[in-house]
């Protein structure tokens, strides 16, 4: 199928407007103008490279909405409270996750550039959108980075049946000597919520595998597994499934080390103090935890050396024998460089409900916008 028929029910909008947009609306909720700037650079991004579950789609429910409803503050005041040498802990105060992030990737590749590398630990944050935003400013330095973040809990762990860790994507950011760098971005579980819901709203059942039910079976009923999601009757999956047999215990293994990292080093909250709401279930902050760590390639045996090793690599990797029926192997950051080699040309694909949901903050907030999309 042509990249373009999977988009087939989308309308197409230059970058340009999307992302002023996103500032402007931002601003209306009460934003500061340059962390307005900040958060709409990484919801773009992800719309630049294809991933459109982190882009103009998470502004509305994820952003606006949460500031509406009091439990993320629109102004963000970061309070560093420690700062060595090569590492540093920073309290974000329930602001923007994506202001914090910029702020805590910056102090460790500055670390880095001084002694070779640098981590910043971050409490008392909020969701900052795709992971791989942060490493990509690493590799832009000629660093190596990683990042992790916890969040609401999701997960199962191996011979369990409660969700008690987040997706919790464990990052990596890594130069190399081609037009795009190695970018691993993913959650540890076998899917996301989000594309449950995609599968609600096609009317499909789940593929066996991804979530489990309190009875320790798969769950496949869709429409119900997205409500027992939020009761805790129904958890997903670690990366490797159900039980030990395809090595579901290292899923549940690396997201505890995110949901460790998150949380420990920066004295911050973890698992089901994430969920989201008190014993009322009233809606309270996610004061999410996350970490940046940059190394400096120089520091080894040079970065053009470690750039034309890590470029070999992917190419041999590329290079090896096909499955039948398959004509490409992909390495981690290829997909999302296509997308922005085909989308800076088109522009970002808005399906119908973003559309009414761009169409609702501009009503609502009187914001100057006349959309492509309107008739």
């Amino acid at each position: 199928m042509a990249y373009e028929d999977a988009y087939k029910d989308c309308v197409w909008v230059e970058f340009e407007t999307l992302e002023r947009f996103m500032v402007d609306a931002l601003k209306a909720y009460g934003v500061p103008d340059e962390d307005a700037k900040v958060i709409g650079d990484v919801l773009i991004e992800s719309d630049r490279r294809g991933i459109d579950s982190h882009g103009i789609g998470r502004l509305k429910p994820i952003y606006l909405d949460r500031i509406e409803i009091g439990i993320m503050n629109p102004e963000t005041h970061i309070e560093v409270l420690k700062d060595d040498m090569t590492t540093a802990v920073l309290d974000g105060h329930n602001g923007m996750g994506h202001v914090v992030g910029k702020k805590a990737m910056e102090m460790a590749i500055e670390k880095a550039k001084k002694y070779g590398m640098g981590m910043v630990a971050v409490r008392n944050s909020n969701h900052y959108g795709i992971a791989g935003y942060y490493v990509t400013m690493a590799t832009d330095a000629g660093m190596i980075g990683v990042t992790g973040t916890n969040a609401r809990p999701s997960i199962a762990p191996t011979f369990g049946v409660e969700n008690m860790m987040g997706t919790n994507p464990l990052t990596f950011g890594i130069p190399t000597d081609e037009q795009f760098p190695f970018v691993l971005d993913c959650a540890t579980s076998i899917t996301q919520r989000g594309k449950i819901e995609v599968y609600g709203r096609a009317g499909k059942q789940l593929p066996p595998g991804w979530v489990i039910g309190s009875d320790g079976s798969t769950r496949t009923d869709t429409d119900q597994v997205l409500k027992d999601l939020t009761t805790g009757e129904a958890a997903l999956t670690p990366l490797g499934g159900i039980g030990d047999v395809l090595g579901g215990y290292k899923g549940f293994g690396y997201a505890l080390v995110v949901e460790i990292l998150s949380a420990a080093l920066q004295d911050g909250a973890f698992m089901k103090q994430l969920n989201g709401f008190d014993e009322n279930h009233k809606a309270i902050p996610y004061p999410l935890g996350h970490f940046f760590i940059a190394i400096d390639p120089e520091r080894f045996m040079g970065l053009e050396t470690f750039k034309r090793i890590a470029g070999t690599i992917c190419r041999e990797i590329r290079a090896s024998r096909k499955a039948p029926g398959q004509d490409r192997i992909y390495t981690a950051g290829e997909k999302e460089y296509e997308a922005w080699q085909y989308r800076k040309h088109h522009g970002c694909p808005v399906p119908e409900s973003l559309q009414k949901a761009m169409v609702a903050v501009r009503n609502k907030k009187n914001l100057n916008y006349k959309f492509s999309f309107e008739k």
